[in-house]
């Protein structure tokens, strides 16, 4: 009972702190935008733990689905001229048909050579778009994607404005995420992942499931790969890219893969160490190279999994001390009796 409120008053602290944020930066617009695009590349991540840190495949296409949401947001606002929430609906809809197109073939394969055909599926969507001048640009991309239309008296013009429809669009992710791990469903996918061939003799259709997660997990993407277009109003062919996809795993793995809690710690310490490095983005890499070998050999699971085995560590030996302490104060008694 103690651990869910722990839970519960955790989960409304950051709650409160992000419903604050935007009051405390009010004027400091710079600093709303990079909130509100880690808020999107969380999005996109939580989609990645689903496929991979609880299901157990690994796509390395997850950029490239990101960015076939983009674009059909840009081409159908820009080109089509449809309503933005009308083009982000079937922005989903058509990352979801591809990714289950995709998936059929993809999920024929298992653990590395699944990572090795969506690598190549995603380089393969980054050809396209880049080739395909006449729909999306090519290189030059598409500029002059229109911010999400009003509804109602609400207005999105104003960076505050984005940064609480990101942040809804956010807590519905991570509350489907949560519905997901928790249910049937999720025990399923931890099963797979822990041994997809333990799984069928359970009599679990493995299939299905991992298409299934594949499919859930492309459509996170597809979202914030719309909403990614509104908020930045240009987009091009470097969003399906291989740097793209790597960076949204660095994230993870840093995180905690396969925790919930792991997408948000990740993206929100890479985006802002970004910030505060800018002066040696060309050797990015280099800092942060180290600090990721570091974390996977030590802390697999990342900074949540490192979080959560020292607590565990904690609450273990507390337990053994109360015990310990409880048998001596007994032993003493009957000691004591005895005399």
């Amino acid at each position: 009972m103690n651990k869910v409120l722990n839970k519960q008053n955790g989960i409304i602290a950051v709650l409160i702190l992000s419903i604050l944020f935007p009051l405390v930066f009010s004027n400091n617009r710079y600093v709303l935008y990079i909130m509100t695009l880690a808020f999107i590349y969380i999005i996109a991540i939580y989609g990645m733990n689903i496929l991979a840190g609880y299901t157990g495949q690994l796509s390395l296409a997850h950029a490239g689905f990101f960015a076939i949401g983009a674009y059909s947001v840009g081409i159908l606002t820009t080109k089509a001229g449809l309503n933005f929430w009308l083009a982000l609906l079937l922005a989903v809809l058509i990352t979801m048909g591809i990714g289950f197109a995709l998936g059929i073939i993809a999920l024929r394969t298992k653990e590395h050579f699944f990572a090795i055909y969506t690598l190549i599926a995603g380089y393969l969507i980054y050809l396209l778009i880049y080739k395909w001048e006449d729909l999306t640009g090519g290189v030059r991309g598409l500029i002059g994607i229109p911010i999400p239309n009003a509804i109602g008296p609400i207005k999105f013009e104003s960076p505050i404005a984005m940064y609480y429809l990101v942040l809804l669009f956010l807590l519905l992710s991570i509350f489907v995420t949560v519905r997901i791990v928790y249910s049937l469903t999720g025990r399923t996918y931890n099963a797979i992942r822990n041994s997809e061939e333990l799984a069928q003799t359970l009599g679990i259709n493995t299939k299905i499931n991992k298409l299934v997660s594949f499919v859930i997990s492309v459509s996170f993407a597809g979202l914030a790969g719309g909403l990614y277009a509104s908020l930045v109003r240009f987009i091009g062919p470097e969003i399906a890219g291989t740097t793209m996809v790597f960076t949204f795993l660095m994230y993870l793995i840093v995180g905690g893969i396969g925790t919930l809690a792991g997408p948000i710690i990740g993206t929100l310490l890479f985006i802002w160490l970004e910030q505060y490095l800018q002066s040696f983005q060309e050797h990015k890499m280099l800092i942060f190279g180290p600090i990721l070998t570091l974390i996977v050999i030590f802390y697999p699971r990342g900074i949540v999994g490192a979080i959560q085995s020292i607590m565990r560590n904690f609450r273990t030996r507390k337990k053994g001390s109360s015990k310990s302490h409880t048998t001596n104060t007994e032993s003493t008694d009957m000691q004591s009796r005895e005399v």
